[in-house]
């Protein structure tokens, strides 16, 4: 049976939205030059229902910092609002600072372990970075 062309694309449309259950898209630098493989979505749409980030910095002592949602995806937009943030400080080498419009969260080099920080973004451009190192550790993230 041959469906018409619009029942089609309703069909397909309501598969991506039932797929949209609050994954990030997007990206985060690294330090490697690549977006770490992860395919990326567009990054003009905000990522809209997670309520937890997470930041790694200096796992295994390596030179890498990241932001992901709460499923492990990286992020490049969200939308502006209150999140609880986790930094997994892995390194003493390293530390974990994001700086964006009201929001200066760091953690401490030569401190290991684990911090959590409750986060309120408005719309703009946020950066996260290792302070020591923020010229190859760097990342930023849209909110909209």
């Amino acid at each position: 049976m041959r469906l018409p062309a619009t029942a089609m694309i309703v069909g397909v449309l309501a598969l991506g939205a039932a797929a949209c259950t609050g994954n990030a898209d997007g990206s985060t630098d690294n330090g490697s030059g690549d977006n770490g493989g992860s395919s990326q979505a567009d990054a003009s749409s905000p990522l809209q229902h997670p309520t937890s980030l997470v930041g790694v910095t200096g796992k295994n002592d390596a030179f890498t910092i990241s932001m992901s949602d709460e499923h492990g995806a990286p992020i490049s937009n969200i939308a502006a609002g209150t999140y609880k943030l986790t930094v997994h400080d892995d390194s003493s080498i390293h530390n974990f600072h994001l700086a964006g419009d009201g929001v200066n969260e760091i953690t401490s080099v030569g401190d290991i372990g684990d911090q959590s920080f409750t986060v309120t973004f408005k719309p703009g451009t946020y950066t996260f970075v290792c302070d020591p190192h923020a010229s190859t550790m760097n990342g930023h993230f849209r909110v909209s």
